[in-house]
Parts: C-alpha cells; structure tokens; sequence
C-alpha cells in the first residue's frame, strides 16, 4: 500500500505526482519546527497573532497525517525558552491560544487515540496554560495511539544544562562517578530519555537552520527544509518530506558499502 500526493508546489518539492509507500522506511519518529505564522500574517496585513491562529489547522493535518502513516512519535517544537523575549502581548497571546486549542483538540486526540505529552520547562508557563496542559495530559494518558510531544518553553540549550546539572548533583552525591559517565548516561538524563530520537525533522518557512532544538538528539537526523509557510502545511507535505526521507541513504559514520552489505 502506498500514500499518492500531488506536489503543486515549485523549489524542494517538485510538481507532479509522488508517492511514500507505508510500510518501508517510515520515520518511527519525527520533528517539526514550525516556522513561518508570522510572515504568513504579515503577508496577510495582519498582526502576527493572527498567523499562530491560523496554524491549528496545520497542527491537526501533521498529526493524523503521521499517525496515517505508522509513525509512532511526532514532536511539535511550540515555543521556545528564546520565545519569552517576544512582546508581552505577543507571548500573552500565544499563551492564550494554546490553552485554547489543547481545549479545544480533545476530542481530536481522544478520538485518534493519540497521546499528548511534553518536554520542556513547563513549570514557568502561566498557571492556566500549565494546568489545561496537566489536565489534557491525564486525559490522554491511557491512549495508545501516536505520541504528539510538545516543546514549550524548550531549548536544547536548556535541556543540556539540565542533563548536566542532574549528573553533577549524582557525582557530588557519591551516587555516580565521574569515570562512568557516558553518552548513554547523558541521553538518560535528557528530557527525551522515554522517546528515539528523530530520525526526520521538518523545518517550514524557507529558513536553514535548528534554532537550538534538540541539540543532541538531532546528531543523526535526517533535515527536510520546505519554504512552506506553517500556516499553510498540509498532509501532503509532510509526506512529499517523509516520500524524500525514504530516498536518503543513512550511513551513521559508515561507507555506503558497508551499509548495504
């Protein structure tokens, strides 16, 4: 079986009709930074709000669109500890919206059976975005289906300075050695120890860069980059950039002899 698309868009993604099939070399776990809700209001004549407001829809198409295709883990990059030096009004506003829309995507996830869960400093998001979110989770957390992950108030840069601190406090504490510390150690202390790391991750809006997501877990992930504005994302392009994941060769370090024998 196999997921058809019509590309209708020119650059990365060439016109014409493409195809993922479903069951070979599927992301088990995919990222997505998503860019581009402000240039797509600005473009609009609207204040930036207005574009986070109009990318819900994009949100709900990237999540049935992966569990569509068998992916297990799908980790949406929301705000970002960067994030809090954006105008007041900006931030209130987003807060705002996003205890709104987990409100309002319930019965979404309830009836996809998919997971809500987070990773991030959500404790200093305000009580009622910190506690809608709290309240989605519990609801949520019998479902079985794809895990949609959200990072709020999330830096890797955060995340590692955490790792780090945990592991200093087990050294000063007697209960870890410096000598056995590990990269399996650090990725056991990172907010991501429960998940794989990705093996795709999707960028919108045109821009070439990770803005400081998970620095760690991204060493081997494969980057899609689509100037697709995140307002505008659609099902389709997520799988035009899991169609062009599926066409990559992964070697991890290795010849691409040594891959294929």
């Amino acid at each position: 079986m196999a997921f058809l698309y019509l590309q209708k868009s020119k650059g990365p993604e060439t016109a014409g009709m493409k195809e993922v099939s479903d069951n070979i070399n599927i992301p088990k776990h995919i990222a997505i930074i998503m860019d581009g809700n402000g240039r797509w209001a600005m473009k609009k004549g609207a204040m930036r709000i207005f574009g986070h407001k109009n990318a819900t829809k994009a949100v709900r198409e990237a999540i049935e669109g992966a569990d569509s295709l068998g992916v297990k883990y799908l980790t949406l990059f929301s705000f970002s500890t960067e994030n809090w030096s954006r105008p007041k009004a900006e931030v209130d506003g987003l807060m705002e919206l996003l205890v709104k829309t987990m409100s309002d995507e319930i019965p979404m996830l309830m009836n996809g059976n998919f997971k809500l869960e987070s990773i991030g400093d959500v404790e200093s998001l305000p009580p009622s975005a910190y506690n809608t979110l709290m309240k989605v989770k519990e609801m949520t957390s019998k479902n079985t289906g794809l895990k949609v992950i959200l990072a709020l108030s999330y830096s890797g840069h955060w995340e590692l300075t955490q790792a780090a601190k945990h592991i200093a406090q087990k050294v000063s504490e007697g209960k870890l050695n410096v000598s056995d510390i590990t990269e399996q150690v650090m990725a056991d202390h990172l907010a991501t120890t429960a998940y794989p790391d990705p093996e795709l991750m999707i960028r919108t809006s045109g821009e070439y860069r990770i803005s400081n997501f998970l620095l760690w877990q991204l060493a081997y992930t494969e980057m899609y980059f689509t100037p697709v504005l995140w307002p505008d994302f659609r099902r389709e392009h997520l799988f035009a950039a899991v169609s062009d994941f599926q066409s990559r060769e992964r070697r991890f370090g290795k010849t691409g002899e040594q891959v294929k024998s």
